[in-house]
């Protein structure tokens, strides 16, 4: 499989780090929408929101306990926005489920 958040997540890509555990692996986003724009991913490789079953409901519940860690680790504490693009009308840019962790700013309601 050529992704590139698979590549990531077996370190043959580098990537700044800001969580890693069994499962899952959270790192900065390289082209930040935010003062703080990180991306939490599964290490196994699941295409999007879309692909998500009951069989791994319990990786998504783990991704969603560990990202409030996160968000108190980068000090945001007036709030953060966790955001999932499904398919490219809605511009997801790589097929491997992500969550990006937005904040450190005020940030707008307006949608893209």
């Amino acid at each position: 499989m050529d992704c590139l958040f698979c590549k990531i997540a077996a370190g043959e890509i580098p990537s700044a780090k800001v969580y890693e555990d069994e499962t899952i692996l959270a790192f900065r986003d390289i082209n930040p929408q935010a003062p703080t724009h990180i991306l939490v991913i599964p290490k196994a490789h699941i295409g999007s929101v879309a692909e998500l079953t009951e069989a791994n409901a319990a990786l998504v519940g783990h991704i969603f306990a560990v990202i409030p860690e996160i968000a108190v680790r980068e000090g945001l504490t007036g709030g953060f926005r966790i955001v999932s693009n499904c398919g490219p009308d809605a511009g997801q840019s790589v097929p491997h489920l992500h969550f990006h962790i937005l904040g450190g700013k005020e940030l707008s309601l307006e949608m893209a």
